[in-house]
């Protein structure tokens, strides 16, 4: 897992900056107090891409006694391997994306988990579709018919509930599937492949698309919904912050530019609200 994950963080961080062609990545190698250590990559101000993340961390030790009665496994030592991938495009034509995958231990019992989702801002039916053939496609490889289950898990954990939206039109979110982890982490590397096959077409089709200060405007307000889901709900986040974790590389996925608008709610009729009425009822988009 610690060989795929770097390697893929190294080929995804190359064709990142190919596409963006004017930005490169910062690096960042840190260790982590209580053991471990990671290398946090991130790339602002491009010519495509506001702002992209791509975190590697491997990293081990003791859970707290109250954080461990929330995590499987048994005892209080741990061990996680992963990688996480939050990109932020310039142009709000262009959708937010997000993949990560992991592998956690604790005591004699290990598992992988992880997923992918699309967050756009201007709803386009055909990059949806795309994205979640993708991800069926490289689910349905590994267990014929697990699709389904894990576009369900996907529209139920990107949920603000306190909302009642989701944070974009999902994807595919798995956690322990229970089978040995030598299929597990094939599973896990077809993901992190289909995401790049999944996501950079989209950009390419998008990123010359017309938008003006109030489709920024709109971008931002989106934005604030998916900072409350990583702040709020995200499990990723809340893992890092209470295993003592770097808070840089952590916090890594959140937008440059961001607004909260008071009661906010786009025109009857317009592109907004028909984005916003999907989010409010997830579609099975293939």
């Amino acid at each position: 897992m610690v060989a795929f994950t770097r390697a893929t963080q190294d080929a995804l961080c190359r064709e990142l900056e190919q596409v963006d062609g004017a930005a490169r990545f910062r690096e960042d190698a840190w260790e982590r107090p209580g053991g471990g250590g990671g290398i946090s990559r991130v790339l602002q101000d491009g010519a495509v891409f506001e702002k992209a993340g791509v975190s590697f961390s491997d990293v081990h030790g003791a859970l707290s006694p109250d954080f461990a009665r929330r995590v499987g496994g048994e005892g209080v030592a741990f061990a996680a391997t992963g990688l996480s991938v939050v990109i932020h495009p310039q142009s709000p034509m262009v959708p937010t994306a997000h993949m990560n995958v992991r592998m956690i231990r604790r005591g004699e019992a290990g598992w992988f988990g992880g997923g992918a989702d699309l967050t756009p801002y201007y709803l386009f039916d055909e990059d949806c579709v795309h994205f979640h053939r993708l991800m069926r496609e490289a689910c349905e490889r590994h267990a014929p018919g697990s699709h389904a289950r894990h576009k369900r898990a996907a529209d139920a954990y990107f949920h603000l509930r306190h909302r009642g939206e989701h944070r974009g039109v999902g994807g595919i979110f798995f956690e322990d599937t229970g089978g040995p982890l030598e299929r597990d982490l094939g599973f896990a590397k077809d993901v992190a492949s289909a995401f790049v096959a999944a996501y950079l077409p989209i950009v390419d089709r998008r990123r010359a698309e017309p938008y003006g200060e109030d489709e920024r405007r709109w971008q931002e307000i989106r934005r604030g919904r998916y900072v409350e889901f990583n702040l709020v709900l995200d499990r990723g986040t809340v893992f890092g912050l209470e295993t003592g974790g770097r808070t840089e590389s952590i916090l890594m996925s959140l937008p440059p530019r961001v607004r909260w608008v008071y009661g906010h709610e786009p025109a009857p009729g317009s592109r907004e609200a028909a984005l916003l009425e999907v989010l409010r009822t997830p579609r099975d988009w293939v």
